[in-house]
């Protein structure tokens, strides 16, 4: 038996060693082998990175808001964001099936739309972030991590807590601005971001879920978004800079640095498919900081004076295509913004402006989006004029125009706007079909005009639109109203059916204005459709 056990033995450790003498073992690797000049590179980035990182949290603060009517202790709780469930470490059975349930409820039906960014927190208790802005104790934050607060507490970086106050907020842009007594801590330096660069590195800094002091690295993805409604108001005041730094639930109102360690903007938004972060929004990649030359105005009106009184000049407005600039005798790459109406009495109108002309100049400076112009002008001074260029009828014009106030301009859907009237002929066909725009008008008449609900008194009425044809492609619907068309660059009202049907036979491009009972009044360019 003995023998059979040294035979044995015998025989494992001469395979073993014929193994090993065939090569079959894996050899050890050898030390990692680094450039020297990559290593050199490699280090300083990310000496880079710690200094910002360390010279940032200074000034970034963690908020705790307790709403109205809620209940129990802001120190020390860590809260998770509205609709941000748990995980199920610790969990009785119960509470287990509960989360499950809730979780399948969740990821059932998931959206991909861009919303606020929310704050961590309960129904009642909430955490976001900010950071000192001046050293009189302000401090620069989101609208919504503080908007109905009774109680908020600031925590700084090396752990000292304080009560906070709500200086101002605004909601239009999601900007707001708290204080506390404490001053000595630093403000974060202000950076220029209208001249951050899509591809730049910057860092977000806050406290996603509670956890104070957090930093995430990415890069500038785009600039100037705007038109997402991430403030609720499609008219509201948005210009976003786009990242893919990661930021999450308690982000909000945490600064976006460059790699300066100046703050260029205010994490405010993110775009989720619901699917990333148990079902409440977390990081897809796709992020949103406010400009901080927008903030930071914003922030200035609200220390200043509890709130922000906007500038206005009185119009309303649309970028300008191609193709409506071509129609208006202007180069068809032309930037500017589309005058769709006019406030009576308000700044524009006693300036000259007219429906149909192109805004291409404000201030000395060219019109390139109607989002920055609107916040160019909301954000200029009050009873000042300014110098602002247009084009009608194909050739610029300058005037000057001096700035209103936005509370007392205010937009009335069915403004009229004060173009000469044609008569219409007598006689009119009832129904006419438009060849090549697919649909088909009537004159619009007093009775029509009360039964429709619109305040147009001459015009065209659309009593039919075909499928599939330009004017279904461009929204249009029976009931709406034709009152104007663009004619040899200009603005002319619809002086009848025949006329209009003459103008189409001759026209490639149509550019109408547009209304019904249930939209203002706005520029629609239709093409005609290609014969086969």
């Amino acid at each position: 038996m003995k023998r059979n056990i040294v035979a044995w033995a015998a025989l494992i450790v001469s395979t073993c060693a014929l193994v090993s003498s065939s090569g079959l073992t894996r050899p050890v690797p050898a030390a990692l082998k680094i450039p020297a000049e990559s290593q050199k590179t490699a280090r300083a980035l990310s000496d880079a990175f710690v200094a910002v990182a360390d010279y940032s949290k200074h000034s970034v603060v963690q908020i705790s808001v307790q709403r109205k009517g809620g209940e129990g202790r802001l120190q020390g709780r860590r809260e998770l964001p509205p609709g941000v469930i748990p995980g199920p470490r610790g969990r009785s059975p119960e509470e287990l099936e509960k989360f499950l349930g809730e979780m399948l409820k969740r990821f059932g039906t998931p959206e991909f739309a861009p919303e606020p960014q929310q704050f961590g927190g309960g129904i009642n208790l909430g955490t976001g972030s900010g950071f000192v802005y001046d050293d009189q104790g302000h401090i620069l934050t989101n609208n919504h991590v503080v908007n109905g607060a009774n109680e908020i507490v600031v925590k700084f970086h090396d752990g000292v807590e304080a009560p906070a106050k709500v200086v101002g907020t605004d909601p239009q842009s999601d900007v707001a601005v708290i204080k506390v007594e404490n001053t000595s801590y630093p403000a974060l330096p202000r950076g220029e971001s209208h001249n951050v660069q899509t591809g730049e590195l910057v860092m977000a800094v806050g406290s996603p879920f509670g956890l104070s002091q957090s930093v995430t690295m990415g890069i500038v993805s785009a600039t100037e978004r705007d038109d997402l409604g991430i403030t609720g108001d499609r008219q509201g005041y948005e210009s976003f800079i786009q990242i893919d730094a990661a930021i999450n639930p308690g982000n909000s109102g945490g600064p976006l640095v460059n790699m300066d360690g100046q703050v260029i903007g205010i994490n405010s938004a993110i775009m989720s498919g619901g699917r990333s972060s148990f079902g409440g929004g977390g990081n897809d990649g796709v992020g949103f900081a406010i400009p901080i030359d927008l903030a930071s105005g914003i922030a200035d009106k609200l220390i200043k004076d509890g709130k922000v009184n906007r500038a206005m000049i009185g119009v309303a407005i649309a970028p300008v295509t191609s193709s409506e600039a071509k129609q208006l005798g202007m180069d068809s790459k032309a930037k500017g913004a589309l005058v769709q109406s006019v406030v009576p009495d308000s700044p524009a109108a006693k300036a000259g402006l007219q429906l149909g002309d192109v805004i291409v100049g404000f201030d000395g400076k060219p019109v390139l989006s109607v989002s920055n112009f609107r916040i160019t002008v909301a954000s200029s001074e009050i009873g000042k004029p300014y110098p602002l260029k247009y084009f009608r009828g194909g050739k610029e014009h300058s005037t000057n125009v001096v700035l209103g106030s936005a509370e007392k301009i205010k937009f009335d859907p069915e403004v009229a706007n004060n173009e000469p009237e044609k008569e219409s002929p007598k006689d009119e066909p009832n129904k006419t079909k438009i060849e090549g725009f697919g649909l088909e008008v009537q004159p619009l008449t007093p009775d029509l005009a009360k039964g429709l609900g619109v305040s147009e008194e001459k015009g065209l009425v659309i009593s039919k639109v075909l499928e599939d044809s330009p004017a279904s492609a461009n929204g249009l619907e029976e009931g709406m109203v034709i009152s104007k068309v663009i004619r040899n660059k200009q603005v002319e009202v619809v002086s009848g059916v025949e006329d209009f049907q003459q103008l189409t036979k001759d026209a490639d491009t149509l550019m109408i204005y547009v209304s019904s009972s249930k939209i203002p009044g706005r520029f629609i360019t239709l093409d005609k459709a290609k014969k086969d």
